[in-house]
């Protein structure tokens, strides 16, 4: 059979390490795929910059659109990353006929919906597994693994540098700058790592992964999202000391009444699996309802692990390049005409634990006061710190984790515990992630 041929959008870490994988093992994959799989032709911003693989027959340009206007290119490989000038080359590659596999989660989780409707009318395939926790297989096993599952709920560790970030500040003792730093001159973060420490790449992510695993439209805008910015280290202290450790999650839940959606900080039962993750790793629980709850872990980045996914997507397309359409896995998992609308909760929807640490005066009856407004509005508690002051100017911490709860009638008693004349500035509040496994 005539071999595939592979047009390249970047030819960077990533972009290098398919180059090179598609060398190493070179055989292996065309004995799983069925084909040969070259790189001929691929688009890079500095023709003279030194790349990290052999480049000797592939035709190189500066023209991204030479790479998709390329009639010889069976399969454009998208790796510029960002949005805009990403999705006309992968539109202009759709229009023209030619399969897509991408890494770029920022992409799908915008503008996923459509650029599904375009391939679904060319009858090509835009495969994107490396778009999510790297060398995880996820995508595909929500998608098919799990295809006889009604699937509950995910929640993951879907970013690596805030994972690492965290672990530092947890085993290290270190400040978030100084963990944030170390992450930077590891290459874990970027020069501006707002996507990641914010929750954004997380939130990308998520859309992802609860769109193929509910089958509802890609709803990035609607997700819930906080970052780790703010974290203090008391906060990491005092949960390790009530058996938890904090870690930036991404959770996606289908109730009765709507979807869950939401990256942000959490409270995590010390012995639980996602609890032990750390590090620049990644990992993933999935609760389906026949096959109860599954965990996938592995590197969430990394040329090794994201080119492994890339080239998986590319022996995927060589093997159903030749399909009726008909046969094929849905993008999204469910048929097109069967991605149903949904409504996506607010956070005073959440139900879950929650963690909170206020700063009150050292006087009789506080405590009392705090907990019987919990009780007044049903709310149960798991577990309560109180930290002493160090001395007679200030003031005592109160720290509490309840039960689950609704989220809105949390959030009305602290703001009944803000008004308090013996409370202080500062409150800080957190969620717990109590999934079992």
């Amino acid at each position: 059979m005539q071999p595939i041929n592979v047009g390249v959008l970047g030819l960077g870490t990533v972009g290098a390490g398919v180059v090179r994988l598609l060398e190493v093992n070179g055989n292996e994959i065309t004995r799983r795929a069925g084909r040969r799989i070259r790189v001929v032709h691929a688009a890079v911003r500095d023709l003279e910059r030194a790349r990290d693989c052999d480049t000797a027959e592939i035709r190189m340009t500066d023209q991204p659109a030479d790479v998709v206007n390329d009639p010889d290119v069976d399969v454009v490989l998208e790796l510029i990353g960002g949005e805009t000038d990403a999705y006309d080359l992968v539109m202009a590659a759709i229009a023209n006929g030619k399969h897509v596999v991408t890494a770029n989660k920022q992409l799908i989780a915008i503008h996923g919906d459509a650029i599904f409707a375009a391939a679904d009318q060319k009858d090509v395939v835009v495969s994107f597994e490396a778009a999510v926790a790297g060398g995880i297989p996820i995508i595909k096993v929500i998608r098919e693994s799990l295809a006889a599952n009604h699937i509950e709920w995910l929640a993951g560790i879907i970013n690596g540098t805030g994972n690492f970030i965290l672990s530092q500040m947890m085993f290290a003792g270190k400040t978030f700058a100084e963990a944030l730093a170390e992450a930077q001159e590891l290459g874990f973060a970027e020069a501006d790592p707002t996507f990641d420490v914010e929750g954004i790449d997380a939130a990308h992510k998520l859309a992802i992964l609860a769109s193929i695993a509910f089958g509802i439209p890609l709803s990035f805008a609607k997700i819930y999202t906080q970052g780790i910015r703010e974290l203090q280290a008391e906060d990491i202290e005092h949960a390790a000391e009530l058996g938890y450790r904090i870690k930036h999650l991404g959770i996606a839940i289908k109730r009765e009444e709507g979807v869950e959606l939401r990256v942000h900080p959490a409270l995590v039962p010390e012995q639980a699996m996602l609890a032990t993750v750390e590090g620049e790793k990644n990992a993933v629980m999935v609760y389906a309802d026949a096959v109860g709850p599954t965990g996938y872990y592995g590197a969430g980045a990394g040329a090794g692990p994201t080119a492994s996914a890339v080239v998986a997507d590319l022996v995927d397309t060589v093997r159903i390049h030749s399909i009726d359409p008909s046969g094929r896995v849905p993008h999204l998992a469910f048929q097109p005409d069967a991605i149903n609308p949904a409504m996506i909760l607010g956070h005073e929807e959440f139900v879950c634990g929650h963690y909170f640490r206020l700063q009150v005066a050292d006087e009789p009856g506080v405590m009392a006061e705090i907990t019987r407004l919990l009780a007044e509005m049903e709310i149960s508690i798991e577990s309560i710190l109180q930290k002493d002051p160090i001395d007679a100017t200030d003031d005592a911490a109160i720290i509490i984790v309840t039960k689950p709860v609704r989220e809105g009638y949390l959030l009305r008693v602290l703001d009944q515990i803000r008004a308090l004349p013996y409370s202080r500035a500062g409150l800080v509040h957190l969620r717990v992630a109590d999934f079992a496994d």
